[in-house]
């Protein structure tokens, strides 16, 4: 069990100091805001969607290490996806984090690293407002979602 912490810490200091898809999408044809008083945590979500499937998801703002970790894994995981299926994943993710049943992360891949945040649940906000601004932007474009 300590590799795999040892694990799920490297894959969230990595995606911190070298986030994936950190940047915005002047092409973007949805986006959001997401804000989270209580840690400082900002940031933007950009999407391109074209017919029904994520093609470019981007991000840029600022945070702490959990918060820019779960939206560059967030960024990896739902290029590809549809509105349905990063509904899904969402969800999926969403019971992971605030849930207690281990058998939640099967088959979530990179994305189990955060699942220790559930154990500090002031981290739960940081861990979950890329995915809250996600689904802002392809719910209510150029909405803003907050924390609090």
């Amino acid at each position: 069990m300590s590799d795999l912490r040892s694990l799920y810490q490297e894959i969230i200091v990595d995606h911190n100091k070298h986030p994936r898809n950190f940047h915005r999408l002047p092409d973007a044809n949805r986006a959001a805001e997401g804000d989270n008083p209580l840690c400082g945590d900002r940031l933007t979500v950009y999407v391109k969607m074209a017919d029904g499937v994520i093609r470019e998801i981007g991000f840029v703002g600022t945070g702490c290490a959990i918060s820019k970790a779960s939206a560059s894994l967030m960024t990896e995981s739902m290029a590809g996806k549809t509105e349905q299926e990063a509904d899904a994943l969402f969800e999926r993710f969403h019971a992971m984090v605030v849930g207690s049943d281990r058998q939640i992360r099967s088959g979530l891949g990179k994305l189990e690293a955060l699942a220790g945040v559930r154990e500090f649940p002031v981290r739960v906000k940081c861990a979950t407002l890329a995915w809250h601004t996600l689904r802002t932007a392809l719910k209510t474009p150029g909405g803003t979602v907050s924390t609090e």
